[in-house]
């Protein structure tokens, strides 16, 4: 079994809750992963600290500062297959899009995109202006996949959880993994 190394980043658009979720869930594939990176932006950080009220501590992972531009996840030779950035701002689609690599998850991300690796971007903002759009088009065609935080509800969901799990679920399979989620016609 070929197992995987991922890269998670959390940047300043609100909804931290969508990484928080999708870290807790990657916990049941550590057999199949064998590397979790994670970086913030600083302003991942402070809304990450308002949102949830918590701090991140490193478990079945570890986390890079985003000024760390030293390490593994900022070299292709590094051998990444897969990054999702949860939640995606505007200003980091923006660098990704121009090719700004002017810290690790920008960086990291250019890797991803260079080596034809799984990049994942998951924007929580609206409405969505053209210049929002045109980036999300330029790095639709270098490859990424775009999978704005917008919940279904053809499932149902009586929680919030649930209706989170809808856009954290797509993520995980996405990214290879099976996640068992209900699809639509079941």
């Amino acid at each position: 079994m070929k197992t995987r190394k991922i890269i998670i980043a959390i940047t300043g658009a609100s909804g931290s809750i969508y990484a928080k979720k999708l870290i807790e869930k990657l916990e049941n594939y550590t057999q199949e992963i064998k590397n979790i990176e994670v970086v913030f932006s600083e302003a991942g950080k402070q809304v990450w600290n308002y949102e949830l009220n918590s701090k991140l501590t490193e478990t079945y992972f570890r986390i890079y500062e985003n000024t760390n531009l030293f390490s593994p996840i900022a070299s292709g030779s590094a051998k990444y297959d897969t990054m999702v950035i949860i939640p995606c701002s505007m200003g980091t689609i923006g660098r990704i899009a121009n090719g700004i690599s002017n810290d690790l998850i920008s960086r990291a991300a250019d890797v991803i995109i260079k080596e034809r690796q799984n990049l994942i971007i998951v924007p929580r903002e609206t409405p969505l202006s053209s210049i929002h759009l045109n980036n999300l088009k330029i790095i639709s065609d270098a490859g990424g996949l775009i999978i704005p935080a917008s919940p279904s509800f053809y499932n149902k969901p009586q929680t919030i959880d649930e209706l989170l799990n809808t856009i954290v679920d797509k993520v995980i399979d996405k990214m290879g993994f099976v996640s068992g989620a209900k699809q639509w016609g079941e």
